[in-house]
């Protein structure tokens, strides 16, 4: 029953990231989202196979920390306004919705708990709070293809971003690849999880 709430939580945390990336892009200029029917809440438009199912079964199963991730929504920074800049607004605005989403898990874990006395409901909340804090952290870590490396990406040169976007689209199975290395044999910022995990829950007010 664990795992019904964990993929309950995952799944609409990796599509509201997704999402997000969207709508900042779609405000700011650029429909490509829009066109390619990705501003939808709809699940099956942003499940990747792999990174919204197999990966999260894997670490779930394997004891590790979930992680996961949905099919990019496109995004096409030339059709920005301003693409410098507003292309950082668009990738940092996934991790942000996470950090909300995390927050707004502590009031429906406090509600599930002190009102509604729901051992499930409670088991969401704490699920999607947590998932949705680590997906904030792992997607903030400045390099290609995640969204903190927006922060690096407004220092290349304008010559050398074609080929910089070009690296981005590449590098997401290498950077699961570590992650995965990373969970299995080295376990590096295991403790600074921790840390942040055992500060989330000292946020919630259970009586």
């Amino acid at each position: 029953m664990y795992y019904f709430y964990y993929f309950l939580a995952i799944i609409p945390s990796i599509v509201l990231h997704e999402v997000s990336h969207g709508y900042v892009a779609y405000h700011y200029g650029d429909p490509t989202a829009k066109e390619n029917g990705r501003l939808t809440l709809n699940p099956i438009a942003h499940i990747d196979l792999f990174g919204t199912i197999i990966l999260p079964a894997v670490l779930v199963f394997s004891g590790l920390p979930p992680i996961g991730y949905a099919k990019p929504v496109p995004v096409n920074v030339s059709r920005l306004r301003n693409p410098r800049s507003q292309s950082l607004y668009v990738s940092l605005a996934g991790p942000f919705v996470n950090i909300v989403l995390s927050a707004v898990a502590i009031g429906i874990t406090e509600f599930a708990w002190n009102v509604l006395h729901s051992q499930g409901l409670t088991q969401f909340g704490v699920d999607f709070g947590i998932i949705n804090l680590f997906l904030a952290i792992f997607n903030l870590i400045p390099i290609p293809p995640l969204d903190g490396s927006a922060i690096i990406e407004r220092f290349v040169p304008r010559r050398k971003l074609a080929g910089y976007y070009q690296l981005r689209a590449r590098a997401l199975p290498i950077v699961m690849v570590l992650f995965l290395l990373n969970a299995v044999i080295f376990h590096f910022g295991y403790n600074e999880l921790n840390s942040i995990s055992n500060w989330w829950f000292s946020l919630l007010r259970l009586r």
